[in-house]
């Protein structure tokens, strides 16, 4: 069974999180996981090819944005919202508050 290796908090470095968001797949990704969490992957693919999915949730670990744990044999993210927060007081917060109002205007 595979399982994922995700960095420790302290570990996290800032320009890291701002790459993986930069994306806009991996921030509607990342927008999807703060309105519903735990999700398993497939419901988050938008249509995309499983290869280009796994590239842009291996960022999003790497980056310790996200928590991948296997469950028999779905994948179920959820954020990792609360050392994220304790590493960088106020960012994800902030980035998610605007691509939520992007996200509401069209």
């Amino acid at each position: 069974m595979k399982q994922y290796d995700h960095p420790l908090a302290q570990d996290l470095q800032l320009p890291c999180l701002l790459y993986a968001l930069s994306d806009p797949f991996r921030l509607e990704v990342v927008r999807k996981l703060a309105l519903c969490q735990p999700q398993p992957c497939a419901p988050l693919q938008d249509g995309r090819p499983k290869s280009s999915v796994s590239h842009h949730f291996s960022v999003l670990r790497k980056a310790g944005i996200i928590r991948t744990e296997v469950v028999g044999v779905t994948h179920m993210n959820s954020l990792r919202e609360r050392e994220l927060e304790e590493r960088f007081p106020g960012v994800l917060r902030a980035i998610m508050a605007v691509a939520m109002a992007e996200s509401a205007q069209g």
